[in-house]
């Protein structure tokens, strides 16, 4: 097979995640203090694929093309393909069909996280030579996702695939199609051959069963590990919480009157003062901490300020600042650069998502 290309679809609106997507692109907001496109631009390189594609909407292609840049940082060549409106998956790969040029390649959803990359499945798509290779996991809600049928294996194995369906009422599986696919140049062929769907988008599940039409060959591949669409707050808090649980210790701050316990990161630059730090957990570089508790699964990012107050199983985003909180906040996604203040009534726990720059008094 010859060298395969990457394409990453960033486009989208992330109506899941407003108010937060109000102001940044939903593939830009962190996980771990990474933003969660980074993760699939370092899966494609770590797979050895050099060239990447990255579709990118009118309204934040600016902001992920300034993050993610050339892609020399991550070792490989990125390429912004703009896609005028959100019209499917499928869509999307008619629009990159300039920039793929014919190659096989491998697409992958700008907002999913996949637990241990794609170099094996790159080496399984390159060995076995398939039209497409598909992923797939049990879900509890099938309903809500591109839903796969497998024939019936003698020898126990995934089978092969029989038919796809999108978001179907009674799913007859609860196999979901995880955000990342495989394919030959065929599918350019099968995108162009289907109409739209209900909701007037070219749906990737009607292309690729285009293909099984076609008598092409479509392969599955049963995730064993996790997988994560980070579309809603619940998705990124969960995220965030399995990538800190694979992050070693790291304390490159400084440490004042302190203690940290577990897996922390504390990135250069850091300055914690009579604060306790329970892992898995991150504080970025700048943040400025005083007279806190920061419980696990907690993600502080850089030049955040924390006073007086206690944060756990959260993701703070840069510049955010809480004072004198007399209470816990947990479960909280706050945006860049955000301000929560608290008088000095009864403690209480607070839950929390708020948009970029919004400064929050709690009387």
């Amino acid at each position: 097979m010859e060298s395969l290309k990457g394409l990453i679809l960033s486009g989208g609106k992330g109506t899941r995640l407003r108010p937060i997507t109000h102001t940044s692109a939903k593939q830009l907001v962190p996980v771990a203090n990474k933003p969660v496109l980074f993760y699939g631009i370092e899966a494609m390189a770590d797979a050895g694929i050099r060239e990447v594609g990255i579709i990118i909407a009118p309204e934040t292609g600016a902001e992920i093309e300034a993050a993610a840049g050339d892609g020399s940082r991550f070792g490989v060549h990125i390429t912004y393909i703009l896609q005028d409106a959100p019209l499917g998956l499928a869509h999307a790969v008619l629009t990159a069909e300039a920039f793929l040029a014919g190659s096989p390649f491998v697409m992958y959803l700008g907002d999913n996280l996949l637990q241990g990359g794609i170099a094996d499945l790159v080496a399984a798509f390159r060995e076995h030579d398939p039209d497409a290779l598909i992923l797939l996991t049990p879900v509890p809600d099938p309903q809500n996702y591109g839903v796969a049928e497998l024939e019936q294996d003698p020898q126990g194995g995934a089978g092969r695939v029989v038919r796809l369906v999108e978001k179907p009422e009674q799913p007859a599986t609860d196999l979901a199609l995880v955000g990342v696919y495989m394919f030959t140049s065929s599918i350019h062929d099968a995108a162009r051959a289907i109409a739209p769907s209900a909701r007037g988008e070219l749906e990737i599940t009607d292309a690729i069963q285009q293909l099984l039409d076609t008598g092409k060959r479509v392969e599955p591949h049963i995730v064993q590990g996790w997988w994560k669409d980070t579309g809603r707050l619940e998705d990124m808090l969960e995220a965030n919480r399995l990538i800190l649980d694979t992050m070693p210790e790291r304390v490159q701050g400084e440490l004042i009157d302190s203690r940290v316990d577990g897996r922390v990161v504390i990135e250069p630059g850091a300055r914690l003062e009579r604060t306790t730090v329970r892992g898995p957990a991150i504080i970025g570089a700048g943040a400025r901490l005083l007279d806190c508790y920061i419980g696990p699964y907690t993600a502080i990012g850089e030049d955040c300020t924390i006073t007086g107050s206690e944060v756990e199983h959260s993701i703070l985003l840069s510049g955010c600042t809480v004072c004198d909180l007399n209470g816990r906040m947990e479960s909280s996604l706050l945006g860049r650069g955000v301000s929560i203040r608290r008088g000095q009534r009864q403690p209480r726990a607070f839950r929390f998502m708020v948009g970029d720059n919004s400064d929050i008094s709690i009387l």
